[in-house]
């Protein structure tokens, strides 16, 4: 649980959320149903282990935020929860809701649960082969685990980068299709199919000299400069993918169904390796709006490319 400031803001909730999801509590010390939930919340941070992360805020001493975020959602009450997703309030709901509410809007938002020490071991051979060489060996184990348990996302996934970077996008996407719609509940599994899509279009796109170009004669091309993201993107060029999709965002943050800020929360995701579960981690009325969740070590380009969309957004 992290108390937020107007100083912390930014980095707690915006950037933060880039990683993993951020339940915001706005409450009062005299607010009877925030003493109600605050307790309630606390306890599903700690069964969710680490899934989401709690912040909490006094709406009475930090009014401008609270202010703001009453008024974007239409909100006049405490207690009021915002859920913050890669960089934006993306759902909320208001007053001391039952727990089992609660964890049908927590369900909704955070990642699925850890996979198990079996899912990591097939994934962490691979990886060893993969950098000695052998790739071939290394999809092979990867096969075979998949092939033992098809519900094992952490080595399906790993199982597609190969394929990827081995430039056989058509066997990933075969790959790909069973797990491809928890893309709209799991932050690396879109991620990966942002980064299939973009390596199928780079075999169609124009030169980058082309496209740089049209992106010169018309600063405003969204679609060439989507284009070059696209090219940077399928070659793993991430930083040239994230400056031609920022340049998007900084001047149209709508275009395409906001798809540019999409394909570049999609890279911070792939760039962000993720770090093992320590061995002794835990267990595991809303008002609508609109991997591996385990934090990794610090990364400075990330970290870098991760304020660059929090200024574009905000």
């Amino acid at each position: 649980m992290i108390d937020i400031t107007l100083q912390n803001f930014e980095t707690e909730v915006l950037q933060a959320s880039m990683t993993r999801p951020v339940l915001l509590d706005i409450w009062a010390p005299w607010c009877g149903p925030c003493r109600t939930l605050g307790p309630m919340l606390e306890k599903l941070e700690t069964e969710y282990a680490g899934r989401f992360v709690l912040a909490k805020l006094n709406s009475d001493d930090q009014p401008e935020i609270a202010g703001q975020l009453s008024a974007m959602f239409g909100v006049r009450s405490i207690p009021f929860c915002v859920m913050f997703r890669e960089g934006q309030p993306v759902d909320g709901f208001v007053g001391a809701l039952p727990q089992s509410q609660i964890q049908q809007f927590l369900d909704k938002h955070v990642p699925p649960e850890v996979e198990g020490a079996a899912d990591d071991l097939a994934s962490d051979e691979a990886e060893l082969l993969a950098e000695d060489g052998d790739s071939e060996r290394a999809l092979e184990r990867l096969q075979e685990a998949i092939a033992i348990d098809p519900a094992n996302d952490a080595a399906r996934l790993d199982y597609v980068k190969l394929l990827l970077e081995a430039g056989r996008a058509s066997d990933a996407r075969l790959a790909y299709e069973p797990v491809a719609s928890k893309a709209l509940v799991d932050t690396r599994v879109a991620a990966f199919g942002l980064w299939l899509d973009a390596c199928e279009k780079a075999t169609s796109a124009r030169s980058i000299d082309a496209l740089e170009a049209a992106i010169a004669a018309n600063k405003r091309d969204f679609d060439a400069r989507f284009e070059l993201a696209q090219i940077h993107f399928a070659a793993q060029r991430w930083t040239e993918a994230m400056d031609a999709l920022l340049e998007i965002v900084m001047r149209d943050k709508k275009w395409n169904d906001e798809l540019a800020r999409k394909a570049y929360v999609a890279i911070l995701e792939l760039m962000a390796k993720p770090a093992a579960a320590p061995a002794d981690a835990p267990a595991k009325g809303a008002l609508e709006v609109a991997g591996k969740a385990v934090v990794a070590p610090s990364d400075p380009v990330l970290d870098q490319y991760r304020r660059k969309l929090s200024m574009a957004l905000f």
